[in-house]
């Protein structure tokens, strides 16, 4: 498969899982670019062991995770202060709700449901998780359920 090809087919798809884990759109697509540049350089080395989707959201599920830790060895605070947090007016804002009550699952769900609502085969899910499909049947389920909790609970 061409890098052009594989690029075309996956970008929204890896900006949309990366959005669900940091829930901000220019960071989501700082990462998306980071995954394509670790696939262009590891395509090569890729052995077709699994299928070329399910490799790419490994490699950003685990690009996603390693900001994350970032995130948590430097607090917010230690920002400037005249540092102001842009609003997102281009998205609707049930998706920018969602992606906000995504991004304050722990990191597990945040990865299963992501992978979810790319359409992924729980197979595939349990596959780039390393978790069991029967596992990630019930995970999908209880996250579903703390989300829709939370539309409730904010008036939707």
């Amino acid at each position: 498969m061409v890098f052009e090809d594989i690029y075309e087919t996956y970008w929204q798809k890896i900006f949309r899982l990366c959005m669900g884990y940091v829930n901000d759109p220019d960071l989501a697509q700082d990462l998306a670019q980071e995954t394509f540049i670790i696939v262009w350089q590891q395509l090569p080395k890729f052995r077709n062991e699994s299928g070329i989707g399910t490799w790419i959201f490994r490699i950003a599920s685990n690009n996603c995770l390693r900001q994350i830790e970032k995130e948590k060895r430097f607090s917010k605070t230690d920002l400037p202060i005249n540092l102001e947090e842009k609003k997102q007016e281009s998205m609707e804002p049930q998706i920018l709700l969602l992606y906000q009550f995504i991004s304050e699952l722990p990191e597990t769900d945040r990865i299963i449901i992501s992978l979810e609502l790319e359409e992924l085969k729980q197979a595939e899910i349990a596959q780039i998780t390393g978790l069991s499909e029967s596992n990630i049947r019930v995970k999908i389920h209880r996250i579903k359920e703390k989300l829709t909790q939370k539309f409730k609970h904010n008036g939707y």
